[in-house]
C-alpha cells in the first residue's frame, strides 16, 4: 500500500528544490504531472534528468485552459470531471506503490494539486512537501526586499475586475500580481489608476534560464504565463 506524495518543485531552478523533494523524485517509480495538451509541461521540464530509468510517467493533460471563460459553467464542469478522474487514477496507483505528483512552487499556494487533494481525502494517504513559491524567486531576482517593517503585502490575480484590482493595489504597501498573460493591459491600467505604475516590476520566468527582470512601464510585449508583477514595500526601516 503506497501513498500520493505531492512535491513542491520551487520557482523553477532545480537547485532551489528541497532536499526532500529531490530525494523523493529520484526514487519514484510513478511520477505524475500536469501539462497542457501537446506541451511537455513546466513541472516535467524542471525534473529533466532526475527520474530513474524505469519510471512510469503519468501526464495529466488539462482538457481546457483558456478556450472557455472561467465564468462559464461548462469550464467548471469539464475541469471537475478531469480532477475526479485523476483522483481515481492516483488512488488506484497508490494501492500498489507511492506515486509522486510534481507541482511548481508550493502545492498549497494556488497549486493545481489542491483540487486533487480535496478529492483524495479519506481515500488514500496524502503527503505534501512544501516548496519555495514562484513569487519568492521573482522578488529575489529584483535584488530588492519585497517588504520592510510593518508593510502589508497583498497577493492578487490579474484576472480580477479592473476596479477591484486598482483598489487593492492602492490600499496595500507591497503587492504580488499573478496570472497576468492576456490581462496585462488591464493590469497596467489598474496600476496607473492606483498611482503605482512607475513602481511596478515585471519578472518573467523567475530563476529560470530565460529570466527577465524589468520595470513594467518599460515593457510593451506580451506577458508569458510565467510572469509576476511586483510592488515593493517601503515601510519602517531602522
Amino acid at each position: 500500500m503506497g501513498k500520493v506524495i505531492c512535491t513542491g518543485l520551487g520557482p523553477g531552478d532545480p537547485e532551489l528544490m528541497s532536499v526532500r523533494s529531490d530525494r523523493l523524485i529520484r526514487g519514484a517509480r510513478h511520477v505524475a504531472y500536469f501539462r497542457k495538451a501537446g506541451r511537455k509541461g513546466q513541472a516535467r521540464q524542471i525534473v529533466e534528468g532526475m527520474l530513474r530509468e524505469d519510471v512510469t510517467e503519468h501526464a495529466m493533460e488539462y482538457p481546457v485552459t483558456t478556450e472557455i471563460a472561467v465564468s462559464d459553467p461548462e469550464y467548471n464542469r469539464i475541469l471537475s470531471a478531469f480532477y475526479a478522474d485523476w483522483a481515481d487514477r492516483l488512488e488506484a496507483l497508490a494501492a500498489e506503490a507511492d506515486v509522486v505528483v510534481l507541482c511548481e512552487g508550493d502545492p498549497f499556494f494556488y497549486g493545481s494539486f489542491m483540487h486533487l487533494h480535496s478529492r483524495l481525502q479519506t481515500r488514500v494517504e496524502v503527503e505534501i512537501v512544501p516548496g519555495i513559491t514562484g513569487m519568492s524567486g521573482c522578488w529575489t531576482a529584483t535584488h530588492l526586499p519585497i517588504t520592510w517593517g510593518d508593510d502589508v503585502m497583498t497577493v492578487a490575480m490579474a484576472t480580477l475586475p479592473e476596479a477591484e484590482l486598482a483598489r487593492r493595489l492602492k490600499d496595500t504597501d507591497a503587492a504580488v500580481v499573478m496570472k497576468i498573460g492576456r490581462n496585462l493591459g488591464k493590469l497596467k491600467r489598474a496600476l496607473e489608476t492606483a498611482g503605482r505604475l512607475d513602481d511596478a516590476w515585471l519578472v518573467e520566468r523567475g530563476t529560470m534560464p530565460a529570466q527577465s527582470v524589468q520595470k513594467l512601464c518599460d515593457f510593451n510585449g506580451e506577458a508569458p504565463y510565467f510572469a509576476i508583477c511586483l510592488l515593493h514595500g517601503k515601510g519602517r526601516r531602522p
